[in-house]
């Protein structure tokens, strides 16, 4: 069965940043798994995989405008403490934070601490990046009607109600 609209399909990966400064593998846990057509992934990384089987090999390289976009370099801003999620981690530069925000809850990277507000990157922390990923498709199958319906796999891997 090949990786087409409808299917779900089921992936490792192993992404790196060109630069080599960032690098993350899903093989020590569930297989990534989208529904093909329906925007679950960055469109050019679901264009390299299309036509694809279970068992098949895929490297594709990225670039930022295909990936996670450029750096916008307005997208600092000073948040009050109180807008972000709770976190484990203690606030420091470098840190990934998540915020409350009208649109819903977003990620951020630390850039500055003060006492009651915190500058945040609202960029992608992979933003601008070439980025290398290579996947090895596991599975695909149909969609049920549920997922179709819902506009994404469900179960390991994807999406749980």
């Amino acid at each position: 069965m090949k990786v087409e609209k409808n299917k779900v399909a089921y992936f490792h990966y192993t992404l790196t940043a060109v630069d080599g400064d960032f690098s993350e593998t899903s093989a020590k846990s569930e297989p990534v798994a989208f529904l093909v057509g329906h925007g679950n992934i960055m469109p050019a990384l679901e264009a390299a995989l299309s036509g694809a089987e279970a068992g098949d090999e895929v490297e594709v390289t990225l670039e930022p405008r295909d990936a996670y976009g450029e750096r916008r370099p307005n997208a600092i801003q000073r948040v009050p403490i109180k807008h972000l999620m709770s976190s484990k981690n203690k606030l420091a530069p470098g840190n990934v934070v998540k915020i409350n925000t009208a649109e819903g809850v977003r990620d951020a990277t630390v850039v500055k601490v003060g006492r009651f507000n915190v500058d945040v990157d609202t960029n992608h922390p992979l933003a601008g990046k070439t980025l290398k990923f290579q996947l090895r498709i596991t599975e695909v199958r149909d969609a049920s009607a549920e997922e179709i319906a819902h506009g994404h796999a469900h179960g390991a891997g994807g999406h749980h109600h």
